[in-house]
């Protein structure tokens, strides 16, 4: 059978998703034979986009039936049908007519695939699932979640049961399913009377502004650049006597000071006093 003979649009509105659903559901179903000749032509030939098209244009209306059973994510659905679409053409890649299934049996969890890793990408700002145990949890945990509250000890460990996973990977999941984002600042609707408590309230940073940061170090480097100009007017002892006794990591005492200029010690602290007096006079002229 000539898979061009196989009479399939091979275009779908892009305008609203209404008319894209009405465009995908009237696209005819293939056959079992048109199916496997379409297959056939694609693993003869890698070539024939043509053929790999047709198939993946007859299976969109199951990527809309799927992506309707995700509804409760608040995703759109549109994102969700595209990401669909993205699992169906891989599937459509890697399908092999030899194995006797049909594509649409096939494609399922190509399709799911997808979707699930968009869900876990975008329903919340922090990622709420990261392991395979975790990814397991979070699509079966919603499905067996039938009503509000949290879970009594035998619903948890029967859920953990069927999973096969442990009571702590069901309560840590529960409670991350019950979180919810919330902006930083709030939001500009919100009442100030019944608007919830925001993070900007309550999580304060212990670090200082920018604003703080900047002017402590252009003070800091003002600073710094004033006592060398007031140490370069320093006679080369009085410089020395004040860098060991304040600016040097392993300071000199006024006695080691004073055997190293064969002075007593009192003369050095006179030294050390009247060039202080000089530097404090300098920098802050």
């Amino acid at each position: 059978m000539s898979t061009k003979s196989l009479a399939i649009p091979l275009t779908v509105p892009t305008g609203s998703l209404d008319s894209y659903i009405s465009a995908v559901n009237s696209i005819p179903m293939l056959t079992a034979e048109e199916e496997s000749a379409l297959a056939e032509s694609c693993v003869a030939d890698s070539t024939d986009l043509n053929a790999a098209q047709r198939m993946i244009m007859s299976h969109l209306r199951f990527v809309v039936h799927i992506a309707r059973g995700y509804r409760g994510y608040g995703l759109p659905q549109g994102d969700l049908i595209q990401e669909g679409n993205i699992g169906l053409m891989k599937a459509v890649k890697r399908f092999d007519p030899e194995k006797k299934v049909r594509l649409v049996s096939f494609a399922v969890h190509w399709i799911k695939a997808e979707m699930h890793e968009y869900i876990l990408r975008n329903w919340r700002i922090v990622k709420i699932a990261t392991t395979k145990a975790q990814r397991k949890l979070f699509f079966n945990l919603r499905r067996k979640k039938k009503r509000l509250g949290w879970f009594s000890d035998a619903e948890v460990n029967t859920v953990a049961e069927e999973l096969g996973v442990t009571k702590k990977d069901v309560l840590q999941m529960e409670a991350r399913l019950t979180y919810q984002d919330n902006a930083f600042d709030g939001y500009d609707e919100e009442d100030s009377e019944n608007a919830p408590v925001i993070p900007a309230n309550y999580l304060e940073s212990a670090d200082p502004s920018p604003e703080d940061s900047f002017f402590t170090s252009s003070t800091k480097a003002t600073e710094s650049r004033l006592l060398h100009t007031a140490l370069a007017t320093l006679d080369d002892r009085s410089r020395d006597i004040v860098s060991q006794r304040w600016l040097s990591d392993d300071k000199l005492t006024l006695q080691e000071l004073a055997g190293k200029y064969d002075i007593s010690a009192e003369r050095v602290r006179q030294l050390e006093n009247n060039a202080m007096k000089k530097l404090k006079t300098i920098m802050i002229a």
